[in-house]
């Protein structure tokens, strides 16, 4: 490990930084699904060409991604880090960050079923509520996320050689 305050040659920074990048890539795909349920939300309007059970379909894709997605964080990826980054320990404020979204998820994925199963008519302020329930902790959480990977936390905690095992 380098002390986190030696300034970093464009290689290392590079180096260091990859798994910022790789989450913020991930990271996107969940912020594209994200923006056309919102603005389906907010315009109170299918995507053009888009059935009500194709739209339902897709929120709950959405939800099983970024569910499989936070799995794997949960499971691989944040117990090897939380050795030594407070910020991706169990008791960390991303991890209530998870919850919250978790129990956003399954509110939508109640909802979507209902209305896909015929328990629920569909109703635009239902599902507008569902998301803004927990979509600014969501995209808080997706830009803390990657703040705590980026080049200069990694390498306050992690060596180069250690940055290669990682399962990331």
């Amino acid at each position: 490990m380098v002390p986190a305050e030696s300034p970093m040659s464009r290689d290392e920074f590079q180096f260091y930084n990859r798994m910022a990048e790789k989450m913020d890539g991930l990271h996107e795909h969940i912020r594209q699904q994200w923006g056309v349920m919102h603005t389906a939300a907010r315009n109170s309007s299918r995507p053009d060409g888009m059935s009500l059970r194709t739209f339902l379909q897709f929120c709950l894709g959405f939800r099983e991604e970024l569910t499989i997605h936070h799995t794997i964080e949960e499971t691989r990826v944040f117990p090897v880090l939380a050795t030594r980054m407070p910020a991706f320990r169990p008791t960390s404020h991303m991890m209530a960050q998870h919850e919250a979204i978790h129990s956003g998820l399954n509110d939508l994925g109640i909802y979507c079923q209902g209305c896909l199963r015929g328990i629920n008519d569909f109703q635009w302020k239902a599902f507008r509520d569902i998301l803004l329930k927990f979509g600014p902790v969501l995209w808080e959480h997706l830009d803390t996320e990657v703040h705590e990977l980026g080049a200069h936390q990694i390498r306050k905690y992690w060596s180069k050689d250690e940055v290669l095992r990682m399962p990331m």
